[in-house]
């Protein structure tokens, strides 16, 4: 089964009204370079399975979980046989939990999940998504708020190993590391609270109790980006959904999601999402004029 693209924009169809599409797939044929709002979320069960992102290749063996964040311009390559996993869902109701921002730079990376590099989480992840897939051909009472329990439960164990496993800061004492996870906690709280003001890296350097150049090092350890991108990043999650509303125009999305200017929130919004604003709001109508009943 062919996505449907709309230039290289996949227009996910949920199932049933819900939020969250699931499938076994088994064809043989690849599909071509595309991005959805979705996460997407792919195990081989039998046999390889090939994805390319950002220029990088993953080849995937049998039980590795590979997490493709929302936006990422992706192409997948299947083998003349096998059977995997794909698996994709909204974000929006997991990271509005509180709490949840502290992880967010941890998925909005490619993740790759394997019984190599991941043995303290690997076996529980696996199990996981096998019951998911299993609720989802079910479709029991509640088929809905019982993955999305597994959802979380999925990435609070990514999230606590990313945290826990003592090499966000390798040149800070062990003792400190624990203080300085807390504050950065508090740093992802200020600039959830605060993402819309004109808020700048001195600010929150300020508030964490930094300076301005340790925070800013710090920051690009704890997040692999910096702190400049990680606050677009959050701005423009936030215009997606504002996108959404047909009755909102660009310019007042721009000043709800905390950007100065219509052509720096263009420009920004772009280079995230590889289309203009208006290109955005247009797929998602007809997307959903497509999908009504």
């Amino acid at each position: 089964m062919q996505p449907e693209l709309n230039g290289v924009f996949e227009k996910v169809s949920f199932t049933n009204n819900s939020s969250i599409l699931l499938h076994v797939n088994r064809e043989y044929e690849d599909y071509p370079i595309h991005w959805h709002s979705a996460i997407e979320i792919i195990m081989p069960l039998e046999n390889s399975y090939s994805v390319t992102m950002n220029k990088t290749q993953y080849s995937l063996k049998e039980g590795d979980i590979l997490i493709i964040p929302p936006g990422e311009l992706h192409e997948l390559y299947a083998p003349p046989t096998g059977t995997r996993i794909i698996f994709m869902f909204d974000f929006t109701l997991v990271s509005s939990l509180k709490g949840f921002s502290s992880i967010l730079p941890v998925i909005t990376q490619p993740r790759l999940i394997t019984k190599e590099n991941s043995p303290d989480i690997y076996e529980e992840e696996r199990k996981l998504l096998l019951g998911i897939k299993d609720e989802y051909r079910n479709s029991n009472t509640l088929w809905e708020a019982s993955i999305y329990s597994m959802i979380i439960q999925m990435f609070v164990l990514i999230g606590r190993n990313h945290i826990d496993s003592g090499g966000l800061f390798p040149d800070v004492r062990a003792n400190k590391q624990k203080e300085y996870i807390e504050k950065f906690n508090k740093i992802f709280e200020y600039i959830d609270k605060n993402y819309t003001e004109d808020i700048s890296l001195e600010t929150v350097a300020d508030v964490a109790g930094f300076s301005k150049f340790h925070f800013s090092r710090l920051f690009k350890q704890f997040t692999d980006t910096s702190f400049y991108d990680y606050l677009n990043m959050r701005r423009i999650k936030a215009a997606e959904n504002l996108l959404l509303d047909p009755s909102l125009p660009i310019t007042e999305i721009a000043l709800q999601s905390g950007f100065s200017s219509i052509s720096t929130f263009n420009r920004v919004f772009k280079a995230f999402k590889k289309c203009t604003p208006s290109e955005f709001k247009d797929l998602y109508r007809s997307r959903n004029r497509g999908t009504s009943v």
